[in-house]
Formats: C-alpha cells, sequence, structure tokens
C-alpha cells in the first residue's frame, strides 16, 4: 500500500477520533440532542468546505500542467520546423507533470540554439557586408527573415573565409602598387632636388620590397623630399601669413573668423595656396579701408580704456603717498579727466555704430560681442575688482587692528629714505601668437589678443569687428 493511502486511512481515524471526543464532551456537559446535531452539522460543514478548497486548488493545478502542455508542444513544433530537426517525441508512459516539465525544457533548449543561429547568421552578414564592400562583390544569398540550418552556417562561413583570404590577396597588390608608386615619386623628387648620388644610395634598402616597414619608410622618405621642396613656397606664404594676422588685429577679427579662413592651416605649401593668401589679403585691406573709422575709434576707446585703469592702479596703490614733487596731483587730474573721457568716446562710438548698423543691416562686432555690451562688461569687471579689493584692505586692516589690541603695536624706528627712481615705462610685452588652428600658433604683430576670457584688468585686449 502506498504512503499516501495510509495516511488517507489514518486521516479517517483522527476524524473519528475527534467526533467520538466531541461527543464524550457534549454527553458530560448534558448538551441536548438537537444541539448535538447542530454542532455536528458545523463540524461536517468546516470538513467538507477544507476538502472542497484542496480539491479546487488541486483540479486548478491539473488545468495548469494541461494548459502548459499544449502550448509547449504547440512552440515546439514550430521551433522544430524552423531548426529543421525531427519533432519531440516522449519515451513511454509519464504522469502529467512529468511531461509538462520534460517539455518546457525541451522548448527552452530550443529556444536556445534558434537564438544562436540567428546571432551567427548575423555576424556572418555583418562581415560579408563588409568584405563585399571593400572587394565590390554581391553579398551572399541567404535568407536573413529564416532560421539557418546548420549546413546553410556552414556554407555561409567558408564563404565568409575565401572573401577574407580574397582581400588579403589585394591587399598584397595593393600595398606594392602604393610602394612602387612612392618610388617613382621619390625618383623623381631626387631628379627635381638634384640630390646626390651618394644620398641616394643611402636609402637604397627601401628600393624594394613592400613589406609594412618598407611602405613605411618609403612615406618617410617622400616626405622629406616634399619638404625640402615646399621650404622656399612656405617662407613666402609664412610671411603672408604675418601680414594677414596684422590685418586680423586690426579689423578686430575673432577667432572664429580667423578660423574660418582655412588655407591659413594648410601645409601644402603650393602655388594655389599663394594665391588663396594673397586674394585674402586684398580683401582684408579693401574691408579695413571701409571700415577704417569704426575700428579708429575702438582702438582709441582701448587705449583711453587701458591709461585709466592704469591710473586706477596707481590710485590704488597704498605706496603712492611716497611720492614726492606734486606727480600724485597730477595723476589724480589726468585720472579724473580720463574718467569724464571714456563715457564721450562711448556715446560717440554708440552713436557711429548704431547708424553703421542702419547702413549695414547687421551688428557691428568685437571678438564675436557687441561693441557696447564689451564695453559694459569692462566697466562691470572693473567695479568688480575695486569690490574686492575694497574688502582685502578692510579685512587686511581688521586683522592688523586685532594684531595690534593682542600684543600692542611695535614701536617704529625712523628708517633712512630710499630715494625715488624715476617712472619708466614698463617693458613692452611681446608679440603673442594667436592660435588660429588646433594645435598650431601664428605670429601676431598687434598689441591685443583675441580672446575675450583672457582680459586682465590691469588692461583691457579687443579682438572682434562688424558680423559677417
Amino acid at each position: 500500500m502506498r504512503r499516501s493511502e495510509v495516511l488517507a486511512e489514518e486521516s479517517i481515524v483522527c476524524l473519528q477520533k475527534a467526533l467520538n471526543h466531541l461527543r464524550e464532551i457534549w454527553e458530560l456537559i448534558g448538551i441536548p440532542e438537537d444541539q448535538r446535531l447542530q454542532r455536528t452539522e458545523v463540524v461536517k460543514k468546516h470538513i467538507k468546505e477544507l476538502l472542497d478548497m484542496m480539491i479546487a486548488e488541486e483540479e486548478s493545478l491539473k488545468e495548469r500542467l494541461i494548459k502548459s502542455i499544449s502550448v509547449c508542444q504547440k512552440e515546439l513544433n514550430t521551433l522544430c520546423s524552423e531548426l529543421h530537426v525531427e519533432p519531440f517525441q516522449e519515451e513511454g508512459e509519464t504522469t502529467i507533470l512529468q511531461l509538462e516539465k520534460d517539455l518546457r525544457t525541451q522548448v527552452e533548449l530550443m529556444r536556445k540554439q534558434k537564438k544562436e543561429r540567428k546571432q551567427e547568421l548575423k555576424l556572418l552578414q555583418e562581415q560579408d557586408q563588409e568584405l563585399c564592400e571593400i572587394l565590390c562583390m554581391p553579398h551572399y544569398d541567404i535568407d536573413s527573415a529564416s532560421v539557418p540550418s546548420l549546413e546553410e552556417l556552414n556554407q555561409f562561413r567558408q564563404h565568409v573565409t575565401t572573401l577574407r583570404e580574397t582581400k588579403l590577396e589585394m591587399q598584397k597588390s595593393q600595398n606594392e602598387a602604393v610602394c612602387e608608386g612612392l618610388r617613382t615619386q621619390i625618383r623623381e623628387l631626387w631628379d627635381r632636388l638634384q640630390i646626390p648620388e651618394e644620398e641616394r644610395e643611402a636609402v637604397a634598402t627601401i628600393m624594394s620590397g613592400s613589406k609594412a616597414k618598407v611602405r613605411k619608410a618609403l612615406q618617410l622618405e617622400v616626405d622629406r623630399l616634399e619638404e625640402l621642396k615646399m621650404q622656399n613656397m612656405k617662407k613666402v606664404i609664412e610671411a603672408i601669413r604675418v601680414e594677414l594676422v596684422q590685418y586680423w588685429d586690426q579689423c578686430f577679427y575673432s577667432q572664429e573668423q580667423r578660423q574660418a579662413f582655412a588655407p591659413f592651416c594648410a601645409e601644402d605649401y603650393t602655388e594655389s595656396l599663394l594665391q588663396l593668401h594673397d586674394a585674402e589679403i586684398v580683401r582684408l585691406k579693401n574691408y579695413y579701408e571701409v571700415h577704417k573709422e569704426l575700428f579708429e575709434g575702438v582702438q582709441k576707446w582701448e587705449e583711453t580704456w587701458r591709461l585709466f585703469l592704469e591710473f586706477e592702479r596707481k590710485a590704488s596703490d597704498p605706496n603712492r603717498f611716497t611720492n614726492r614733487g606734486g606727480n600724485l596731483l597730477k595723476e589724480e587730474k589726468q585720472r579724473a579727466k580720463l574718467q569724464k573721457m571714456l563715457p564721450k568716446l562711448e556715446e560717440e562710438l554708440k552713436a557711429r555704430i548704431e547708424l553703421w548698423e542702419q547702413e549695414h543691416s547687421k551688428a557691428f562686432m568685437v571678438n564675436g560681442q557687441k561693441f557696447m555690451e564689451y564695453v559694459a562688461e569692462q566697466w562691470e569687471m572693473h567695479r568688480l575688482e575695486k569690490e574686492r579689493a575694497k574688502q582685502e584692505r578692510q579685512l587686511k586692516n581688521k586683522k592688523q587692528t586685532e594684531t595690534e589690541m593682542l600684543y600692542g603695536s611695535a614701536p617704529r624706528t625712523p628708517s633712512k629714505r630710499r630715494g625715488l627712481a624715476p617712472n619708466t615705462p614698463g617693458k613692452a610685452r611681446k608679440p603673442v601668437a594667436a592660435s588660429t588652428c588646433s594645435g598650431k600658433k601664428t605670429p601676431r604683430t598687434g598689441r591685443h589678443g583675441a580672446n575675450k576670457e583672457n582680459l586682465e584688468l590691469n588692461g583691457s585686449i579687443l579682438s572682434g569687428q562688424p558680423s559677417s
């Protein structure tokens, strides 16, 4: 007898014992017969509900297993057809539970095989497409929508392998052709540059073969000879570029506009490149003459602003009171004069710029920024710097006061007066190269940089122009 059957019989015995126990309790208490009947009905109802619920759960489990078997069988048949394999057959008799597990396991296995084949097909198609584009050949004909058989995948692999071998052969031939072309170019440059025979013999080892190191050496020799050929042309073009930068500075060109002249970054110093630079110089000369009045006005404001900032710096110098001979009063008068002059210059420029903008229907720009916005920005930066310096002085005085209160002020002893050296103008800064190409610096002859971000409060730098 099965253990489950034994447990069932034991359950019946337990139920009988429980009912007998209940009857004994009712007898002892003296429960009337009609109430005993009611209590027995309640017991029966609870037992029946519990058993019905358990039966319903097990019936639901059976239905789910049967439904899963049906779904798995349907999907398994489809997968077997796609993968070109025999349909799955369960061996021998089996239970519903075991059949559902076997079918589900088989479906998962077939899904994995399908996914792997599709992935390999996609990879082979990508390789085939790349190789066929290089070799100018038609793509391999295979249905990418269906699942390939093992035989189809094997044939596709062999095809891709053949294409790779063909590509290697083609690259070898191309490399040989490139090397031979470089040798021809070297011989032509030798003759054109009248290279001595002993110098030619020094590179004789690379005049045969087509390996990677030979090709690299040939290219280096070509580059070296081309450099020799271009040296004279390069000097002429570089001289024009210096002049070009001067006009960029005078026209307050922004960095973006400088970079817009792409030939400035070119390194193939040919006759055509020289012509492009000549044409740009002519264009900039005309451009400057047409807008000369505005450019000179901006230049005047800039110089006045720089001088004003210099006097502002001297006025805030704590050592200025050692000045003798009336220079302090003279500098203060000049500073006040400049402070009144700047707004007048700005108003005059504003009126002229507005008239120019109406005539040309575009904004007058300084380093990619409207000029009056630039002016306002300079004043704001100056104000912030003065505020910062004031706060620093207040903090310094506070710390000094606290120190004197704590330790007492140190007695001061007279010191010898040092002779006052005459004021001498600061050394002029060397022209700075303006970067117009990535990784390359070009000579700058003007005094003004092009980057607004590099403005310093002890001197403003402009680089702008009417927007084109």
